[in-house]
């Protein structure tokens, strides 16, 4: 005979041949021969080398746990006191009553989507991460949700949580801010034969995702194969002097022929522009003597206009002195003052004959 003390904070198991015989509440009592007692701590997590089931069998036994099935497309949040502790997967589960307040949450697993019940905080901890697949979308960003291949819907910026299961989940996501895409390098011969290098530039933005993800592949390529074949075509069009004189026409005309095929796209363009045009060096030489034989020639034309001008304000100043005496002396007085100054010293001979010619200047 042994005797054993079962605290209050205790639940003991007698086992005799290995099996659970009875249960031991708090209390002092005698063990017969061949019996053994297992003491458990309530304010421990329960464990136990013995069968679930065979226990629950026990008289008495079932009233101091608490069962929790799981099933196979479930999870089992698990609360002590009010407080998140764990996560229970799939099985038969017990905990001690008694000392701690059990509270037990449980999810059906077998969709993607988080049911709004599970706070968004604990879907971030590390112990419940595992179930759960997270995809996030900068601000700037659209994607298409993909469940097992099949096209769901279009998921606006934010951060996204669907729980792990067999489904297979992928996202596929484009930047809605405005592009610019760089069409350089391209050479091309005008109507006249002229071999031209054209670098061109456009701003575009994604405006229906589902058209340019979805319904298209690789849409950035497509609308550089798109632009380059607008481009090739208008310009083939064009003898050089044409378009040398619509180059700012260009970018209209393509915006304009392309807008229904760059809709189809899911794409729009904002802008457009041709930022260089390279020619070949003789006929860049050959351009340059045009135009500094029209340069010339302006000059020309510039020159012969002011001396044009020049000439018919002499004129009429002629005219004016001939009618006008006193104004043909002022004019003498304008020259003669002219001529003093550049004169330092005057010498006077001749008995007074050359100051009398002076002053006759002056005489009306």
């Amino acid at each position: 005979m042994k005797r054993i003390l079962v605290n209050i904070n205790q639940v003991g198991l007698v086992v005799k041949n290995n099996t659970v015989v009875r249960i031991l509440a708090t209390g002092k009592y005698w063990l017969g021969f061949g019996e053994k007692a297992e003491i458990y701590d309530l304010a421990s997590t329960f464990h136990t080398p013995y069968d679930i089931d065979v226990l629950l069998q026990v008289e008495g036994f079932k009233d101091l746990v608490e069962v929790v099935e799981v099933a196979d497309n479930e999870l089992c949040l698990v609360f002590v006191n009010n407080r998140y502790e764990k996560v229970l997967s799939a099985g038969r589960h017990l905990f001690w009553k008694g000392l701690k307040e059990y509270r037990f949450q449980i999810e059906n697993t077998s969709s993607i989507e988080i049911a709004g019940t599970v706070d968004r905080q604990l879907l971030e901890k590390q112990i419940l991460a595992y179930y759960v697949r997270q995809y996030k979308l900068e601000p700037s960003e659209k994607g298409l949700l993909f469940v097992d291949g099949v096209f769901a819907k279009v998921l606006d910026a934010g951060t996204y949580m669907w729980w792990k299961n067999a489904t297979t989940i992928a996202v596929t996501k484009a930047d809605m801010r405005t592009a610019t895409l760089e069409v350089i390098g391209q050479e091309i011969l005008t109507k006249d034969k002229a071999q031209i290098r054209i670098n061109f530039s456009a701003q575009y933005q994604v405006t229906d995702i589902v058209k340019a993800l979805l319904e298209n592949k690789d849409y950035e390529k497509q609308l550089y194969t798109l632009m380059q074949l607008v481009l090739r075509t208008y310009i083939g069009q064009m003898t050089l002097d044409e378009l040398m004189e619509n180059k700012a026409e260009i970018a209209k005309y393509i915006i304009g022929v392309s807008a229904e095929d760059v809709k189809a796209l899911g794409l729009l363009v904002l802008n457009a522009g041709v930022k260089d045009i390279i020619l070949p060096g003789d006929v860049r030489d050959i351009m340059n003597q045009v135009l500094i034989a029209e340069k010339r020639a302006q000059a020309n034309i510039i020159t012969r206009r002011e001396e044009t001008a020049s000439t018919r304000s002499l004129l009429n100043t002629a005219k004016l002195m001939e009618e006008n005496a006193m104004l043909f002396k002022l004019k003498e007085m304008e020259y003669v003052e002219k001529i003093a100054e550049k004169i330092n010293t005057i010498s006077v001979s001749g008995n007074g004959q050359i100051v009398d010619q002076l002053r006759q200047l002056f005489l009306k």
